[in-house]
């Protein structure tokens, strides 16, 4: 009788054993799955990306609403091209690939010499504030694909007002048809290379008058990290080949596309901090040691770094974060005037061992420096050495400086700098009073936005250019000197003016930087000396009321 009555007892527990396991595995196995069938979609999708022409970039969510472009079904998440803009859902991407052309960079199977191209349209996700150029209404206002955009010169026309012609006629490359490389241009020219001929003045639109090609070479990892947004919106709007991703390809071999262009008529956009800038001006400079200096582009700057004082002194702004449309950066670089630039040749040689050394020689744009200003750049430099996630914002950079800057002012590590360096302004000595830091100057602003040889403007002081040849010397007296310059309560130690800068470490290590890269430098003599000019381009639209007091000293 016992045993009979615990058989129901034991039946129950191995049902609710058996209940359990189901309940644990079952979720376990589903999630599993789930996840198998995610990393096998990722993979088929990973190796469409790879195979194939257009530019497909993968979002959760897309930022304004979407229509797959096959299908025409609203899509919140999907693929994305970044040269012609096509947008489509995971269901459809292998038939979007397959069916759809992206933006040809050359035109290929054209027999001759083309000199025009039709227009390639693309259905639907127009752009929100676009008009029909055919009634002169404004398109994309329905919820679902409706309406074509040419992808070269980014015309929208109605679905109703679409006619045969639209489809046939030749492109006319839109607004920025002076600053495009048409792919019929370098089809021509690949043409001509491979018949050894240099006659490039007969292609069309070589002899153009008004055509100035541009070129994008942008640092996705400058500042707050926005240049892979400019590299798709770039591409949109000109040849994808004149838009380059610094983090894949070098300056220099981006800037060889150059000498497939008129002479004296390339426009360089550097996205980017003044590190960039100079990375990129340093590639200019082997293209005149290898005799292309008929081919040498002028400098534009997007600043995307922290500092951006360059791009400050050359009118292009202290920061962009987004609040300037591409298209209205493309009109400044076309509007912008030629300019040239001073850059100078720093070299460092130590003192001792025999001589044996090769001294170290940097090319300064911007500033040189010892003292409390180049302690704070090498202790950022370490910081974000470490744990280069965490500088990934232009805020937080400037938080970093402002920590070690006030930590020198209780620290004072570069004090009595006066007594250890000896300093020469063309060969001549000149007496230092108590200083900390010694700043050399090529251009207008310093330190972020500091008009630092100007100060508070209220002495007079010698006029400052940047492409003058001289180079203008103030010393500070520390962290918080140099914090009282910046918001305009002191003046610097203006200790003159030179076309060539020796400075003479005597002993102790000090920090020094040369256009913010730092480093810690023991005994030395440092000699400044001109190198050359940059072409460079100036855009006079973004100086505010105090640049326009200030410019009448450059």
């Amino acid at each position: 009788m016992e045993g009979s009555a615990d058989a129901p007892g034991a039946v129950a527990d191995w049902r609710l054993a058996v209940w359990t396991l189901c309940s644990v595995l079952l979720p376990v196995l589903i999630t599993a799955w789930c996840s198998f069938q995610r990393s096998r979609r990722q993979l088929l999708i990973r190796d469409i990306f790879r195979k194939s022409k257009h530019d497909w970039h993968y979002t959760d969510l897309f930022g304004q609403p979407s229509y797959c472009c096959v299908c025409a079904q609203h899509i919140l998440r999907g693929a994305f091209c970044s040269c012609c803009g096509l947008r489509v859902c995971e269901r459809c991407l292998k038939k979007a690939d397959q069916r759809f052309l992206c933006k040809e960079i050359t035109m290929r199977g054209t027999a001759g010499a083309p000199s025009a191209m039709p227009h390639h349209w693309i259905r639907g996700n127009v752009p929100l504030c676009s008009c029909c150029i055919v009634c002169k209404q404004q398109c994309g206002t329905q919820p679902k694909l409706c309406d074509y955009r040419c992808v070269w010169c980014q015309y929208t026309v109605h679905d109703e007002c679409m006619v045969d012609c639209l489809r046939t006629e030749d492109c006319t490359f839109g607004e920025f048809k002076d600053l495009i490389i048409p792919p019929y241009y370098l089809s021509a020219i690949n043409q001509m290379r491979k018949e050894k001929r240099t006659s490039y003045e007969k292609v069309v639109p070589y002899d153009r008058k008004h055509w100035m090609p541009v070129m994008v070479l942008a640092n996705t990892r400058s500042g707050n990290n926005m240049g892979e947004t400019f590299l798709g919106e770039f591409k949109m709007l000109l040849n994808p080949v004149q838009v380059f991703d610094l983090s894949k390809i070098g300056p220099a071999k981006a800037l060889q596309l150059c000498t497939w262009l008129p002479c004296n008529t390339v426009r360089v956009l550097v996205c980017g901090g003044d590190g960039t800038v100079g990375w990129v001006l340093d590639a200019i400079d082997e293209m005149k040691i290898k005799g292309q200096e008929r081919y040498i582009p002028q400098v534009a700057i997007l600043p995307l770094g922290t500092g951006n004082d360059l791009s400050n002194t050359l009118g292009w702004g202290a920061g962009y974060a987004g609040e300037v449309p591409v298209e209205q950066i493309l009109r400044n670089v076309m509007e912008a005037d030629g300019i040239k630039l001073d850059r100078w040749k720093v070299q460092v040689t130590n003192k001792g061992y025999y001589n044996l050394r090769k001294p170290k020689v940097f090319t300064m744009n911007n500033y040189f420096s010892v003292g409390p200003d180049a302690l704070m750049a090498l202790n950022f430099h370490a910081h974000r050495e470490k744990t280069p996630s965490l500088f990934s914002s232009r805020i937080i950079n400037k938080a970093v400086y402002f920590f070690y800057g006030t930590k020198d002012c209780l620290v004072q590590e570069c004090k009595d700098l006066n007594k250890k360096v000896e300093l020469e302004l063309d060969g001549e000595r000149i007496e230092l009073p108590n200083l900390e830091g010694i700043i050399v100057l090529n251009i207008g602003y310093w330190g972020g936005g500091c008009r630092l040889w100007e100060g508070m403007g209220d002495e007079p002081y010698p006029l400052a250019r940047h492409d003058d040849g001289l180079l203008e010397v103030v010393g500070v007296h520390g962290s918080f000197h140099c914090a009282q310059i910046q918001v305009k309560l002191a003046n610097p130690v203006r200790l003159g003016q030179a076309h060539t800068v020796r400075l003479i470490l005597k002993s102790s290590k000090m920090p020094m930087q040369v256009d913010g890269e730092p480093w810690a430098q023991g005994p030395c003599t440092v000699t400044i000396t001109h190198k050359t000019h940059a072409l460079m381009l100036y855009h006079s639209g973004e100086q505010t009321d105090d640049d326009d007091a200030s410019s009448l000293s450059e």
